[in-house]
C-alpha cells in the first residue's frame, strides 16, 4: 500500500508509473461514483480492470510501454479491483507493484490534489449513460428535452436490423456524404437529410456504429469499421450545426459488453419540418482543396495524413477505386494503423477511444501540435474525421477535416504528390 502523501510525492517527482484501473469513462472525466469531481491523477495511465478478461492482456500492457522494471502504483474505485490487477501484474513478472486505495476519500475530496480530464469528455458517453437516457432518466451533463439515438452504417441496414439499441433509428452515411466524391453533401442536402431523420440543431444526437464486415466491405473499407462511420456522421452534423453531438464510446460493442437490452424493431424516423439553423453553422470545421493548399504554404497550419504507412509511402492506394498512390507533399503523418480498414492506433481492444495522452504524445513526435490550425485527412474522410474528433475532444482550438483527402487531391493531375520514405522518416 501507499499513502496519499507518498503518492503525491510520487506524482510530483515522476518516480514511476501510476495506473488507473477504473473504466475509461472515469479516466476521461465522468464521475461514475457520483464523486464531487471527475478525472484521473495527473500522469496516470489508463488500464481498465475490464481488460483482464482479454487473453492478450500482457500485450496491451507492453504496447503501452508498461515494463517490469517500472515502479508501479495502481488505483481505482475499490481495493478489491486493484488487487485483481496487481495479481495479474505479479503473475506476469512485475515485482514492484503497490496499491493506492484512498482515491475517493483522500484525493478526490481534497481540492488541492490535482485531477486531469479529457476537456470535452461529455461528448464521449458510456453505454450506461445512453441506457439511462432512453429510459427517461436524466443522465449527468444532459440538459435537453429531445434526443435522437442514431445507429450509423454504410449501405448495411442488416447491421441495424440484426440488433440495435432500443429506440435507435438507422442512418446510412450516404445520407450525409456523396458517393461520387465521398465528401459531405451540399448544405441543402444535409439540411434535408437531418430533417428527414428527425434531427434539429437543438437535438441531442447520440451516434454509434457496429463493428462487422458486410458483403460490400471491399467496395468501401470504412463500411467494416463500426464507429468510424458514426464519427463521420458526427463530424458532418457538427459542421451543419447540431449543438449537442455525443458518441457512444466503443459503439455497439460497449452496449453488448454492458449486457443491455437489444432491439430488432425497425424504428420509424419521425421527420421535423425545419432543422432550425442555417447550414453550415460551423463551416470552419471543414477544409476543401483550395484552403488545404493555403495551409500547406502556411507556417501556422498543417495537413495531417491519417492513413497507413503503406498508403503514405505509395505502396498501395488503400482503395480499389483509387488508382493513384502516394501522399500530399508536406503533410504530417498520423498513422491510422494497418490499412484503410482499421484505426487500431486510435482504439483500445474493446473499440473505445485510446488514452488521449498516448495519442497526443504520438502526434507530438510527428510535429502535430495544438498551436497550429490542423486539417486531418485520409483517403475519403472517415479516418480523418475520427482523428479530428480526438483532437476536438482534447480541446485543440483549430482543428478541421480536409474532406477531399487523397481521393480528391489525386484526381487532379496538376496536384503534386510524393512516394517513398520521406527524409524525415529515414
Amino acid at each position: 500500500m501507499i499513502s496519499t502523501n507518498e503518492l503525491h510525492d510520487f506524482v510530483r517527482n515522476s518516480k514511476g508509473l501510476i495506473i488507473d484501473v477504473r473504466p475509461v469513462e472515469a479516466y476521461n472525466g465522468w464521475p461514475l461514483k457520483m464523486e464531487s469531481r471527475g478525472g484521473h491523477i495527473p500522469g496516470a495511465r489508463s488500464l481498465p480492470a475490464k481488460w483482464l478478461k482479454y487473453i492478450d492482456w500482457i500485450e496491451i500492457v507492453r504496447q503501452k510501454s508498461i515494463l517490469p522494471e517500472h515502479d508501479i502504483v495502481l488505483y481505482g474505485y475499490d481495493q478489491e479491483t486493484s488487487e485483481k490487477v496487481a495479481e495479474r501484474f505479479s503473475s506476469s513478472g512485475y515485482k514492484k507493484i503497490r496499491i493506492y486505495n484512498r482515491f475517493l476519500d483522500e484525493w478526490v475530496l481534497q481540492p488541492q490534489r490535482p485531477l486531469q480530464v479529457l476537456p470535452r469528455f461529455k461528448h464521449l458517453v458510456s453505454a450506461e449513460w445512453v441506457h439511462e437516457l432512453i429510459n427517461g432518466g436524466r443522465p449527468q451533463h444532459y440538459h435537453n428535452e429531445k434526443f435522437v439515438v442514431v445507429h450509423s452504417h454504410y449501405r448495411n441496414r442488416s447491421a441495424y436490423l440484426s440488433g440495435h439499441i432500443p429506440g435507435a433509428i438507422d442512418m446510412d452515411t450516404l445520407a450525409l456524404e456523396a458517393p461520387d466524391t465521398w465528401n459531405r453533401r451540399s448544405p441543402v442536402e444535409i439540411k434535408k437529410a437531418l430533417e428527414s431523420h428527425g434531427i434539429t440543431a437543438d437535438s441531442t444526437v447520440v451516434l454509434y456504429g457496429k463493428f462487422m464486415f458486410p458483403d460490400n466491405a471491399d467496395e468501401f473499407p470504412g463500411s467494416a469499421a463500426g464507429d468510424i462511420g458514426a464519427i463521420r456522421n458526427a463530424f458532418i452534423m457538427m459542421y451543419a450545426g447540431v449543438k449537442d453531438v455525443r458518441v457512444l464510446n466503443g459503439g455497439f460493442q460497449s452496449w453488448e459488453d454492458a449486457d443491455l437490452p437489444i432491439s430488432l424493431l425497425d424504428e420509424p424516423k419521425i421527420p421535423v419540418k425545419d432543422f432550425g439553423a442555417s447550414v453550415p453553422l460551423h463551416p470552419e470545421l471543414a477544409v476543401d482543396t483550395p484552403e488545404a493548399k493555403k495551409m500547406l504554404a502556411s507556417s501556422n497550419a498543417e495537413l495531417v495524413c491519417v492513413r497507413s504507412w503503406p498508403e503514405y509511402i505509395g505502396q498501395v492506394s488503400g482503395y480499389n477505386y483509387i488508382e493513384a498512390r502516394g501522399r500530399i507533399p508536406g503533410a504530417k503523418f498520423a498513422d491510422c494503423g494497418s490499412d484503410a480498414y482499421h484505426m487500431e492506433n486510435y482504439r483500445n481492444l474493446d473499440h473505445t477511444t485510446r488514452e488521449y495522452h498516448e495519442i497526443e504524445a504520438i502526434w507530438k513526435k510527428s510535429g502535430i501540435i495544438p498551436d497550429k490550425h490542423l486539417a486531418f485527412y485520409c483517403g475519403t474522410g472517415w479516418r480523418g474525421s475520427e482523428a479530428w474528433f480526438n483532437a476536438w475532444l482534447m480541446g485543440w482550438p483549430r482543428v478541421s477535416v480536409y474532406d477531399g483527402g487523397w481521393f480528391e487531391w489525386s484526381n487532379d493531375p496538376a496536384n503534386p504528390f510524393e512516394t517513398g520514405t520521406p527524409i524525415s522518416h529515414q
